[in-house]
């Protein structure tokens, strides 16, 4: 019989840290998240870098990766890379975690151990706090689905994932193809 630890938003802050342990407060449930794979942080990391360059290159804000975010007052959560706009950036406390408010963009990148189920109440919990998009990366399949109010689209490599909307006009492209390429080769 498994457990659930309930807690408000103020006794998950006072949690102390734990190096490898990371925890998420899902509509009051203490969730303790998998430590991810290899291959899961250097797609993490590929992500977060081209996402980086663009963001910088046009001054559309900041990309930042394993941060929390308030999404409501009982619902905390940490995408594994996010894009939050400059307007949003001067609201936030830079010096405090979680940040209040959900990033324009959040990525999840699944690994084995993700079950669909929370997957996808993390998709409908991003979009409600106000996000304008999800990306739900899957590594094993080269694919990613993205997430909006307006409905989901899939991507598959070879083709690359392209990206306006939440850029004010300037167009984002992700080739896929080298996204998920193995690290070994």
């Amino acid at each position: 019989m498994s457990t659930t630890t309930r807690l408000t938003f103020e006794e998950f802050e006072k949690l102390p840290e734990q190096e490898g342990t990371h925890y998420e407060l899902d509509e009051g449930e203490l969730v303790m998240e998998p430590s991810p794979t290899y291959f899961h942080n250097v797609v993490r990391g590929r992500i977060a870098q081209r996402l980086a360059e663009f963001v910088d290159a046009h001054h559309l804000g900041h990309v930042i990766e394993e941060m929390d975010f308030r999404l409501s007052s009982d619902t905390v959560r940490n995408p594994d890379v996010a894009f939050v706009t400059s307007e949003h950036l001067r609201t936030i406390d830079i010096n405090r975690s979680p940040a209040n408010g959900a990033p324009a963009l959040d990525v999840e990148v699944i690994s084995p151990g993700n079950l669909a189920q929370d997957i996808q109440k993390k998709v409908k919990q991003y979009l409600s706090a106000g996000s304008l998009a999800v990306w739900v990366v899957y590594p094993t399949m080269s694919l990613v689905e993205v997430h909006t109010p307006d409905g989901i689209r899939q991507i598959k490599a070879p083709d690359s994932l392209t990206e306006e909307r939440l850029f004010g006009g300037r167009q984002f492209s992700l080739a896929l193809t080298p996204l998920f390429a193995d690290p070994r080769n």
